[in-house]
């Protein structure tokens, strides 16, 4: 008569790690069809209850009810704020001039992106203060008293965002824009120069606005990189000139190149720089 092996079962934690590695799989896709079920059924009961929810906006003394679809198309533009601020704020050419300050003194992850950001945000308020009062005076403060609808203080919003962009952008990237989209270029020498220009579309001053931030961005970049580009040169002529071939030159340029910003008051000079480039 011959005995089965007895099959010992494995005490709870001394499983093999390719069962642990299920047992976390199945875990996390359980969790996953959990959280979905949950958020379909609340958008579900949402959806349900749609045509009896409506908002109220007081605004003033007057007040309107906001519907469903008003509803959807606020969390689109709040969805889409991002992007409207890197589009018609002083804030594109700001984080490129600071990434490649970054990039010309060698410190990969200093400043870290984080604080690049933050830096550029709180310039481009600094900066578009003048534009952002001018748009509360004339735009959100008479919404607010019942003076003007939602659509005439959205379009007394934009004239100073366009009197803003307009500054910036050179004539070279508007009439391209011009062109692009036949309209016709305005003549410069006109007496209503200005306001046919304040007329123009978004769709328009926008891309022509962008091209022309990246311009003087880039070259602001260039003029950036030349004090450090030299610090290198000289660096690596010197370990040449040892025969120290093997040791990397931009270890050694590194320390010097940040020596160089700090004793020139790096960050206040771009701060300033940068600060007095726009046309206010």
């Amino acid at each position: 008569m011959t005995k089965t092996p007895l099959q010992l079962r494995r005490p709870p934690g001394t499983e093999k790690p390719e069962q642990k590695k299920q047992l976390r799989t199945l875990k996390r896709v359980l969790f996953i069809s959990l959280t979905l079920v949950v958020f379909f059924s609340a958008v579900m009961a949402v959806t349900a209850n749609a045509a009896d929810v409506n908002i109220t906006v007081n605004a003033g003394d007057t007040a309107g009810e906001m519907g469903a679809l008003e509803v959807i198309f606020l969390f689109a533009f709040l969805s889409l704020l991002p992007s409207i601020l890197l589009m018609v704020t002083s804030f594109t050419r700001i984080i490129i001039v600071l990434g490649f300050l970054r990039s010309a003194l060698g410190t990969a992850q200093a400043p870290p992106n984080m604080v690049l950001v933050g830096l550029a945000f709180i310039l481009s308020l600094f900066i578009m203060g003048p534009t952002l009062s001018e748009m509360n005076t004339v735009a959100f403060e008479p919404y607010q008293a019942g003076t003007i609808t939602g659509t005439e203080a959205i379009e007394a919003a934009t004239i100073p965002v366009k009197k803003f962009m307009l500054k910036q952008t050179n004539d070279e990237s508007l009439n391209l824009f011009l062109k692009l989209s036949d309209t016709p270029v305005p003549d410069a020498n006109a007496d209503n120069y200005q306001e046919v220009l304040l007329e123009l579309p978004l769709t328009v001053i926008t891309p022509a606005f962008i091209t022309s931030e990246l311009s003087t961005a880039f070259l602001m970049g260039f003029l950036i990189f030349l004090p450090f580009l030299i610090v290198d040169i000289v660096v690596s002529s010197i370990l040449m000139s040892m025969g120290m071939v093997m040791l990397p030159p931009a270890m050694i340029s590194l320390p010097f190149k940040i020596l160089l910003f700090v004793l020139v008051d790096g960050w206040n000079l771009m701060m300033e720089t940068l600060v007095n480039s726009f046309t206010m």
